[in-house]
């Protein structure tokens, strides 16, 4: 029997369905997978090419995938013999969930799960959540607002706020963010920060999740923080949250939100690259995804999912809810050096919200580091 080790991300999220969806694959072809999971802070930071000498199949972050097309230690997804299935998923796959894993002519994963910085918010505490970013700050002026601002969340939420302005930053630079746009987008971070409880500059998505979901909760929202649709199932934690487009501080609508999500990837190193593969085409095919992979509290990639009804009742419309947000989503920076920056980057905006820093010359020093991970 062929065995495979996988690794993927600490959260029921991520890690259920693929337990699941791995029990079923061995059901139907006698190849068995154990996967492990690591903290949502290691998947964001942790070394692929590590990952990469130990397990078959790995779930990364697409900003990697400049670092492991240098390093080699991903095994690209160009057999010809899975062709008909690329085109598939290249066609199905939401938003830029398929071209954000697309580096140098190649796929260096497949996208199993799409998210993107949405809004969540309380139905038991709001009739109806806020959609413009001064209703936000009303909120907050109540004590019923948390953000996400643990490096990297505090760069992606200036990076949402300068794309809903309309000047989305430069993937390519060389100039990443634009000036006028992130001194607003950093005034505005800045304004909102004066209001919300400090301890959200240590806080990740899930803990304020948890933070809002827990039974004496007054947190009536989170205007920027990545979708986690285990939250808008019934009985998953004390109080339900459900979930939003973000709400604008542009006139665009809901657009420039910095996407995420994850793919899953085959390491070069491994024994059994194609029995890998065949896992990972099949986990994130259509089918799958609207079924076994959702049912399982996944939160798929794959239209065919967002699209589905049986997927969406369950989860008070999640996927429908926050479809507008996710198309119109900006794909971050990805070249070899981009990891690096992102860190660095994250910190000076805490930084500056934290101190007197003017918000011109954070954007400056921003701009100059990201230069420099360019090698320019």
């Amino acid at each position: 029997m062929t065995t495979l080790k996988g690794m993927t991300w600490s959260h029921p999220r991520g890690y259920d369905p693929l337990v699941a969806c791995a029990k079923a694959w061995e059901e139907k072809t006698g190849v068995e997978i154990f996967w492990e999971k690591r903290s949502l802070q290691d998947f964001e930071t942790y070394p692929v090419e590590d990952l990469a000498t130990r397990y078959d199949l790995i779930v990364i972050d697409h900003p990697h995938v400049g670092q492991v097309a240098r390093e080699g230690c991903l095994a690209p997804f160009d057999d010809p013999a899975h062709a008909a299935e690329r085109d598939a998923l290249a066609r199905g796959s939401v938003g830029p969930s398929w071209p954000s894993y697309f580096w140098q002519g190649r796929q260096w994963a497949v996208p199993i799960d799409a998210a993107t910085q949405v809004l969540a918010w309380r139905p038991d505490l709001l009739e109806k959540p806020p959609a413009t970013w001064s209703e936000v700050l009303s909120l907050a002026r109540r004590g019923e607002a948390l953000i996400p601002m643990r490096p990297p969340h505090s760069l992606m939420t200036l990076y949402t706020l300068t794309g809903n302005l309309g000047r989305p930053c430069a993937a390519d630079g060389p100039l990443l963010v634009d000036e006028a746009a992130g001194t607003e987008a950093l005034e505005r971070m800045r304004e909102l920060m004066a209001l919300v409880d400090p301890r959200a500059f240590a806080m990740d998505p899930i803990d304020v999740h948890e933070a809002m979901a827990a039974a004496e909760s007054g947190i009536a929202c989170a205007p920027l923080t990545y979708g986690y649709v285990s939250y808008a199932s019934l009985g998953f934690r004390s109080h339900r949250i459900l979930f939003a487009d973000i709400p604008t501080l542009g006139v665009q609508g809901p657009i420039g939100s910095a996407i995420g999500g994850t793919g899953v990837a085959v390491s070069a190193r491994s024994a059994h690259k194609p029995q890998a593969a065949d896992f990972a085409y099949w986990v994130a095919s259509g089918a799958v995804q609207a079924g076994l992979y959702a049912a399982s509290g996944g939160q798929p990639a794959h239209s065919e999912a967002w699209e589905s009804e049986a997927v969406n009742a369950p989860v008070a419309d999640f996927y429908r809810a926050t479809r507008r947000t996710l198309e119109g989503s900006w794909l971050r920076p990805r070249h070899d050096g981009y990891m690096p920056f992102q860190d660095a980057a994250a910190r000076l905006v805490n930084a500056a919200l934290q101190s007197g820093a003017k918000p011109a010359e954070t954007i400056v020093r921003i701009n100059a580091l990201f230069r420099k991970s360019l090698g320019a």
